[in-house]
């Protein structure tokens, strides 16, 4: 008979105007753990392990034993696994230390678990100890626990969103669906928050399970740069939350990583061997809790993490001034004017004015008017204005007005097969800014308000069709404008297509059957990008009407994009990163198509920032200006930064790809691509430092 070392998880839940709450920023909560001593039977064997939430055991060590190494690696993937459990405990303060030994014919391993509670989580540090006499080949150590929720409503940040539906359509990203054997384990270096959560349905109710882990590389690794894995097995009766000690899977494939833009590679033999008397230690966390509403289990699990890696401190992070300083001496030489044709350039070496994403040639024409005062430049207000005097110029057709000009045809034209929608309504916030700025400035806005009238007469008309029905959730980028041009004009149908819109993407995402997705150009599939697009949104309405809805809708996007952001400082190998002190907290990764880290984030931070505002959260307002100045890392001397910083084993750079064909990870992780420079890596920080100056943020130190 097995003893039961139980842990119960006690919620105490306040209800505030309805809203149900169990730890939300900035808001009053208790949630109380607490940990009952087992029941000791001198006639047992060993110990087990649950996590008892309200009287209902949620986690549970495996049925085999608490604790199980694999001793052999066969067909690319850990074997010949023993199983063993705690045959001692002892109590030291609020430690509860779980002793045992498991016994393999090589020799013996000496275990240990020392679980605390630590508010919303239990806290355990595993010890492995070998004691064989020669070094133990082929070895996999491991931590598991199983729950008995099942599907693919599963959030690995970063690199699963209830199963990737969306993406799995292209074959390029990692999926999920919970079907029993599928197996979705990724590196630690991979992770933003280094977590894997699952929420289900139970008797009615929504319960949910994360796994959170202290990230490290893993001693004695077969393989260069070997890290811990961490992820989620699916099971007959259940999921098992996992962390192993290199192996890898996804897809149906094992010993796999997603390395390329499209594909995965091999990613084979990664077992340890461990030399005589050698100590390992894993740090790891397990949480339990009640999900309040479907699709929002994740939201506990995100706002653990960050409790976990407080990752705020902005010591040794480039200041606020120095960035713009050095943003703004690059924008100029992007520059361009002949006669009245006159914007900032897309790439350094082609001949291009591109609105939204990738060009941002219009964010400037909004950021520049804040910013001359600071700047000290009378230039700057001038390539403001001259900017948007030509782009208010863009010629419309069907699909709503062109997002590329270029300037040596003289021609504005359509940037790929597809319209970018997501560029126009980018560009149509730039100019509803630019408006509201300069009307205060006295400058002449005629132009731009004619420009921006049509667009959302256009868009407006398009989105309030009964047929309208968008792709991803790219058009929520066309929310915020309309609320914007509805308080600079007063054109009702700008603020019924707002609010028609907000509600089409809150139906779709808020439950994550669809997670958000599709707002970058290059990746249909999850990303951070169209969680921003449904933030900036839900915001917009949100201080348009003042509706408690928008502002809970918004904190739901905001924390699918906090998912996207780096916590915690990678370790890096050698390389370019680990030259400069990189530390990844504050970057964020793209999508879970392309797995590496950006600034794209950085416009998104005064966005965060006012939602903290608004909920009180000094958590969120420290967490934006993190991101900020957490990104001014990397500049050069000419105001330059590259798009491409790898953490993790991704590469996406040609000088990269064919090797990565080959199997060949040497080199990549820890390196960093700078020849990709286009423009929205400059025009994202001077926007939004101009929007951190309009919150009242001293920009200048």
């Amino acid at each position: 008979m097995k003893h039961h070392f139980v842990m119960s998880l006690t919620a105490i839940i306040l209800v505030t105007s309805g809203i149900f709450c169990l730890h939300s920023y900035g808001r009053p909560f208790d949630l109380r753990t607490t940990v009952r001593c087992p029941v000791e039977e001198h006639d047992g064997t060993d110990y087990q392990v649950k996590i008892v939430l309200d009287g209902e055991d949620i986690l549970n060590s495996p049925p085999e034993g608490l604790w199980s190494i694999a001793t052999e690696w066969k067909k690319s993937w850990p074997s010949g696994w023993i199983h063993a459990g705690p045959t001692e405990i002892e109590h030291v303060g609020d430690w509860t230390i779980l002793r045992g030994k498991l016994e393999t014919p090589a020799g013996s391993w000496r275990l240990s678990d020392s679980y605390r509670p630590e508010g919303n989580v239990i806290k355990c540090i595993r010890r492995f100890i070998w004691d064989g006499a020669d070094t133990a080949k082929c070895v996999t150590l491991s931590i598991r626990f199983q729950c008995r929720g099942r599907g693919s409503k599963a959030v690995l940040p970063g690199i699963i969103y209830h199963g990737n539906p969306s993406g799995a359509r292209s074959g390029r990203v990692p999926v999920y669906s919970g079907e029993p054997g599928q197996e979705a384990i990724y590196e630690e270096h991979r992770f933003p928050m280094p977590y894997a959560s699952l929420e289900w349905s139970a008797s009615g109710n929504l319960q949910g399970v994360a796994l959170h882990s202290l990230p490290s590389p893993v001693p004695f690794g077969n393989r260069f740069d070997q890290w811990w894995s961490l992820g989620l097995i699916a099971k007959e009766q259940g999921t098992e939350l996992v962390l192993l000690s290199g192996p890898c899977a996804s897809n149906g494939k094992r010993s796999v990583v997603k390395a390329l833009q499209r594909s995965f590679v091999t990613y084979d033999n990664a077992y340890i061997n461990v030399p005589p008397g050698a100590i390992i230690e894993k740090t790891f966390y397990l949480q339990a809790y009640k999900v309040p509403g479907e699709g929002s289990g994740f939201q506990q699990a995100t706002r653990t993490s960050l409790e976990i890696f407080r990752p705020w401190s902005l010591e040794e992070m480039p200041a606020f001034g120095r960035i713009i300083e050095d943003k703004y001496r690059y924008a100029k030489t992007r520059w361009y004017q002949d006669g009245d044709i006159a914007g900032f350039k897309k790439y350094p070496d082609r001949n291009y004015f591109v609105f939204g994403w990738c060009g941002q040639a219009a964010a400037l024409g909004y950021a520049l008017q804040v910013l001359a005062d600071d700047l000290h430049d009378p230039d700057a207000l001038k390539m403001a204005i001259r900017s948007l005097d030509f782009l208010s110029t863009a010629e419309f057709y069907d699909e709503g007005f062109y997002t590329w000009y270029d300037f040596k045809q003289k021609k504005w034209q359509q940037g790929g097969r597809r319209p970018e929608l997501l560029s126009q309504g980018q560009a149509m916030l730039n100019f509803a800014n630019a408006i509201r700025t300069g009307r205060a400035k006295g400058l002449d806005v005629f132009r731009w308000e004619r420009f921006l009238r049509r667009a959302c007469d256009f868009h407006a008309k398009r989105i309030l069709k009964d047929d309208w029905k968008p792709l991803s959730t790219n058009q929520a980028f066309f929310i915020a404008p309309l609320c914007s041009a509805y308080k600079l004009f007063g054109t009702e149908i700008y603020r019924r297509a707002a609010v028609k819109a907000g509600s089409v993407y809150a139906s779709r995402h808020l439950s994550m059957d669809e997670p958000y997705w599709g707002g970058t150009l290059d990746a249909s599939c999850e990303d951070k990008e169209g969680a921003f697009a449904a933030l900036q949104g839900f915001m917009a309405l949100y201080e348009l009407t003042r509706e408690p809805k928008y502002l809970k809708w918004a904190e739901h996007a905001c924390d699918v994009v906090l998912t996207y952001m780096v916590v915690w400082d990678i370790d890096m190998p050698p390389g370019r990163l680990r030259d400069h002190g990189f530390k990844t907290r504050g970057w964020t990764a793209v999508s879970v198509q392309n797995q590496h880290i950006d600034v794209f984030a950085v416009l998104i931070t005064p966005d965060i920032y006012r939602l903290g505002q608004y909920l009180n959260s000094d958590e969120l307002k420290k967490i934006a200006i993190l991101m900020y100045r957490s990104c001014g890392q990397l500049i050069d001397p000419y105001g330059s930064q590259g798009e491409q910083p790898y953490h993790t084993n991704y590469g996406q750079h040609s000088k990269y790809t064919q090797r990565l064909k080959s199997n060949d990870l040497d080199g990549l992780r820890g390196n960093y691509v700078e020849e990709w420079t286009v423009f929205w890596i400059t025009a994202h920080f001077l926007n939004a430092a101009a929007q951190f100056k309009e919150l009242g943020i001293n920009i200048s130190d």
